[in-house]
């Protein structure tokens, strides 16, 4: 077999790593190479952002070590039984690419998944080696967001937490069945430990000693999850609610959400739909809602057609058509909670109009200069100079929101 050079491992293992959904490097504790010792920064400054086909901003060099897998999850293009093509980076080629791409100001930091090889401790082990590599020989001070394997043993975790910013544990379906269903090799109770075992390691490196010294760091950007959207017959409602229920459980800084899009082979063993690219962008927006808003999960399911969100509108906008009995507020008046349910309100545009009404009266046109977008905003609220009059209860006013009907394609 010829040997692949390292621009094809590059093409292959980069495309295979687009399933993962990766995050920015909000939250970790600020590093960087002033000093003059090392190099880079997690700070995030000067980087160069790439932009995936589906439109993620990517800023990080987004890899697996390989695309090789020994276990056969019926959701995973990279499973054992799938006919891709497979490569394999070295644990030094991976060094050697972040470095070089950093020093070309091409990326702020490393993304670095896998599949499973040989064994998950073998696995794990060549991931934190490579991460050591760059922290300790390479003095490499960017942004390191690691996907770990729940199977390694506790040391190659603990490893692994004081060498990378955030950590990954993935759950990967939102339901048991469907782990025995179409990935019966893994645990889902083993996953649900590895996971708290980080919160454990987490809380514990926050805590002073009876000497006053805190412990090492670990992975001060906290843990993160992921979930496969559409790969089962879950509706929004049970992803959200596992959602909510692993926030609350693993104190989790988010929970990604992946649209599950299989690429036809002889070996699929699921059916083949169109990639839920909406349905997972407003599981985003719904997510952002319960943690930021002030929403709860009833709020948001309540009246969607069985149990999933409307795709054709925003979920706070679809809550606020369901609740117009509560609508228009004054905006003069109105309390915190009451304003972040308006649509085209966010946290930055209640927060100035909370500021500037103490001081004097606000206008329509004010509210567009603090960022509100009346478009939407407009129908639900008043202001000094604005009222919607009976907008609020036309019957066409879901319409007024809906995109504008195009021509489909014949070809």
């Amino acid at each position: 077999m010829t040997a692949k050079s390292l621009e094809s491992k590059l093409a292959i293992l980069s495309d295979a790593a687009k399933y993962d959904a990766s995050c920015a490097s909000s939250g970790s504790t600020r590093r960087d190479s002033r000093d003059g010792k090392g190099f880079g920064s997690n700070e995030g400054t000067g980087i160069c952002h790439a932009y995936a086909p589906d439109g993620r901003c990517i800023s990080l060099l987004k890899i697996l070590m390989t695309n090789f897998c020994i276990y056969d999850c019926a959701y995973c293009i990279n499973r054992v039984s799938s006919n891709v093509a497979r490569a394999r980076f070295s644990v030094d080629e991976v060094v050697r690419l972040t470095v070089d791409f950093y020093r070309r100001n091409y990326i702020e930091g490393l993304f670095l998944s896998s599949g499973v090889i040989r064994s998950p401790d073998a696995t794990m082990a060549d991931m934190v080696e490579i991460v050591r590599k760059l922290r300790e020989e390479e003095n490499f001070h960017g942004y390191i967001h690691l996907k770990t394997i729940p199977d390694a043993a506790p040391e190659l975790i603990e490893a692994a937490g004081r060498l990378a910013d955030r950590l990954s544990i993935n759950v990967e379906l939102p339901t048991d069945a469907s782990m025995q269903r179409l990935a019966a090799e893994k645990n889902p109770a083993r996953i649900r430990r590895a996971m708290a075992d980080f919160r454990l390691r987490k809380e514990a490196s926050s805590d002073a000693s009876h000497t006053g010294r805190k412990p090492p760091r670990f992975a001060p950007a906290g843990q993160s999850t992921q979930m496969i959207v559409g790969a089962d017959g879950s509706n929004d409602a049970a992803i959200l609610g596992e959602s909510t229920r692993l926030y609350s459980s693993y104190q989790l800084k988010r929970v990604y959400y992946s649209a599950f899009s299989p690429i036809p082979d002889s070996s699929s063993r699921l059916p083949l739909i169109s990639p839920p690219l909406m349905r997972e962008h407003r599981l985003y927006q719904a997510d952002w809602l319960l943690r930021f808003y002030g929403f709860d999960l009833k709020e948001i399911v309540d009246g969607a057609r069985d149990g999933n969100l409307d795709l054709e509108l925003d979920p706070k906008l679809a809550w606020a058509l369901g609740h117009r009995d509560i609508f228009p507020v004054d905006i003069n008046r109105a309390e915190r909670e009451l304003l972040l349910r308006v649509p085209g309100f966010g946290v930055k545009t209640v927060n100035r109009i909370l500021g500037t009404r103490r001081h004097r009266t606000i206008r329509y046109d004010d509210v567009v200069r603090m960022g509100g977008l009346m478009k939407k905003a407009g129908p639900f609220i008043t202001a000094l100079g604005w009222s919607p009059g009976g907008l609020i209860d036309t019957a066409q006013l879901r319409a007024r929101f809906l995109p504008p009907p195009a021509q489909l394609s014949l070809f």
